[in-house]
C-alpha cells in the first residue's frame, strides 16, 4: 500500500511539472519501470543516504558529440571532471525527458527537433527562422549544433520565441533551456554561467504566515536548521525570504505561497553552486531538512 501510494505521488508529481493528465504522466513513470529504471527515493528516508551514490534515474540532457572540443560550461565541466563514478546532474531530468515531444507540440505547435533545427539556424545565419517554419526536425535530426547556441543569451532566444513564434513565457524558457542542455551549454541543474541551483519544495498543514517564521525567527529556525549561519538579506512577510548560506558564496531564495487557510508550501532555490556534487548533495540536504520543518510544524506543534 505504501509503494502504489508513493508511486501515485510521483505520478501527480510529474502532472504538476508537465501539465500531462494523470494517464500520461502514468503512462510515461511505468516505461521507464519497464526499462530498469529507478524512480527517485524522495520520499524513502532508507534511501536518502544513496541518493547522490546511486546510478542516475533519468538521462542527462546535456547531448554533445564527444568527437568536438567542449563549448559551454557544461561540456567543460564534463571534460575537467572526467566520466569516473556517477554524473550528479545526470539525477535532474532534463527538459526533453521531462517534457514529453507531443505535449511541447500542443502547447508551441512544433516538436523538440523542430525548435532546436530553427534556433541553429537563427544562431548560426542570424534569420528570423520565418523561412524555415515549416521545416520538419527529420531533416535535420543529424546535426550536432555543438556551441551553436554561443551567439545568443539565453534572454535573447526565450524573447525570439516569444516575439517572432508567439510562444508563450513559460513555453519559451521551456523550449530555451532544452536547447542550451542539447547543445551542452549547460547541464540540468546549471544556469549559463556555469552555476548550479538547486533545493526543494514542501507542502506544510500549516497557513503561510507560520511557515515563513520557520525561517524568518532565528530561534525557530534554528530547531529544524542548526548549526548553519544564515545571513539574512530581505525578507518579506509572507512571501520571500533570501540569506547568504554560511558565510557564503551560495545563497537560498526562498518563496512561500498559501494554499489554503491551513495549508501552504515553501520552495527553496539554494543558488550559485559551483560543483555539481555539492549541488547533488545540498538538493539531498534540502529534502531531509524540509521534511523536518514539516514534522516540527505539524507533529510537534511548534511548541514556543
Amino acid at each position: 500500500m505504501t509503494s502504489h501510494r508513493a508511486f501515485k505521488a510521483r505520478v501527480r508529481a510529474r502532472m504538476t511539472k508537465t501539465g500531462e493528465s494523470y494517464t500520461t504522466a502514468r503512462r510515461h513513470l511505468l516505461t521507464r519501470v519497464a526499462a530498469g529504471t529507478r524512480a527517485p527515493a524522495d520520499s524513502d528516508p532508507a534511501h536518502r543516504g544513496a541518493a547522490t551514490a546511486a546510478a542516475p534515474d533519468d538521462p542527462s540532457g546535456a547531448t554533445t558529440d564527444p568527437a568536438t572540443i567542449p563549448r559551454g560550461p557544461a561540456a567543460r565541466a564534463t571534460a575537467e571532471h572526467g566520466t569516473a563514478g556517477p554524473d550528479p546532474t545526470a539525477a535532474v531530468a532534463g527538459q526533453r525527458e521531462r517534457i514529453p515531444d507531443a505535449l511541447l507540440r500542443e502547447r508551441t505547435g512544433r516538436g523538440w527537433d523542430e525548435w532546436f533545427a530553427l534556433l541553429d539556424d537563427e544562431n548560426t545565419a542570424g534569420r528570423s527562422g520565418e523561412d524555415t517554419a515549416g521545416r520538419s526536425g527529420d531533416d535535420t535530426a543529424g546535426r550536432s549544433g555543438a556551441g551553436t547556441a554561443d551567439a545568443r543569451t539565453h534572454g535573447e532566444i526565450a524573447a525570439w520565441l516569444v516575439t517572432t513564434h508567439r510562444v508563450p513565457g513559460w513555453w519559451a524558457q521551456t523550449v530555451t533551456v532544452g536547447y542550451e542542455q542539447a547543445r551542452g551549454l549547460r547541464a540540468p541543474g546549471q544556469g549559463r554561467d556555469g552555476g548550479y541551483s538547486t533545493g526543494g519544495s514542501r507542502t506544510v498543514a500549516v497557513p503561510v504566515e507560520r511557515l515563513f517564521d520557520a525561517f524568518a525567527d532565528e530561534a525557530l529556525r534554528a530547531r529544524w536548521l542548526p548549526e548553519v549561519e544564515v545571513r539574512v538579506r530581505t525578507a518579506t512577510a509572507p512571501r520571500t525570504f533570501r540569506a547568504d548560506w554560511a558565510g557564503g558564496p551560495t545563497r537560498i531564495v526562498v518563496g512561500f505561497v498559501a494554499v489554503g487557510p491551513t495549508k501552504s508550501k515553501v520552495t527553496v532555490q539554494h543558488e550559485k553552486v559551483t560543483d555539481p556534487r555539492r549541488a547533488a548533495d545540498l538538493k539531498a540536504y534540502w529534502r531531509d531538512r524540509l521534511a523536518a520543518l514539516k514534522q516540527l510544524l505539524e507533529t510537534d506543534g511548534d511548541p514556543r
